[in-house]
């Protein structure tokens, strides 16, 4: 079986696509998070690195979360690549749908270090991805909108028919947020030995982005 890591965000469609990925045969051994210098929040979403660190736990497979600056962001990506691969990690798999330059990345960083990239999700309907992914069970809520098309109102929202409904009457919103119009935390689902629950959150307004600040989180037995 091809071991494999997952460029993990901790929202939507890293999750999704780590699901398909290990259910078309690829051995998930760890995720990969690239976070800014000082530790503290994922590149990816602004999510503060602990909830990544819990939904890790939650979940059962290992994450690494990388330092590193915007900078450094490309060469340190493709250096922690390199070592996994010399660990055995032959493959990659990213929850990209749709965005050419970004693909185009990651077929040279993958490249660049013997890994071969998966992508699941490529290619695919942006509601027909929300529509399998509420079908198969996960849960995930709204922790970051672009507050010049999302405002405040959207953070905590969970993601079901209700709320795939109300996005589509917005004309400048993807279904999936492609284009960064608002970002998810999954925090249950088919990957998961335990569910997350948070118990206290802010609503803060940073950088033209709201953000759902987690005060407090907790995991529970997921019932499954």
């Amino acid at each position: 079986m091809t071991r494999a890591f997952c460029c993990w965000s901790g929202g939507k469609d890293s999750c999704l696509a780590c699901h398909l990925a290990a259910a078309n045969g690829l051995r998930v051994d760890y995720l990969l998070n690239m976070v800014t210098e000082d530790g503290k929040q994922s590149w990816s979403h602004g999510m503060a690195t602990e909830w990544l660190r819990m939904q890790s736990e939650a979940i059962g497979i290992p994450l690494v979360q990388q330092r590193t600056t915007s900078a450094e962001y490309e060469a340190t990506f493709k250096n922690t690549l390199v070592d996994m691969n010399r660990d055995g990690i032959a493959a990659g798999v990213f929850g990209d749908i749709d965005f050419g330059p970004h693909r185009e990345w990651i077929d040279k960083v993958c490249a660049a270090s013997g890994m071969t990239p998966h992508l699941p999700l490529w290619g695919m309907d942006q509601n027909e991805i929300l529509k399998s992914f509420i079908n198969l069970g996960f849960e995930t809520i709204v922790v970051a909108t672009r507050a010049d098309v999302l405002d405040e109102k959207w953070l905590g929202r969970r993601l079901d028919r209700s709320f795939m409904s109300d996005l589509s009457e917005l004309r400048n919103v993807t279904p999936c947020g492609e284009s960064g119009e608002y970002h998810t935390m999954v925090i249950n689902g088919p990957l998961f030995r335990r569910r997350m629950e948070v118990i206290e959150a802010n609503k803060v307004l940073r950088d033209g982005h709201w953000f759902l600040d987690i005060v407090d989180c907790v995991l529970k037995p997921n019932g499954r």
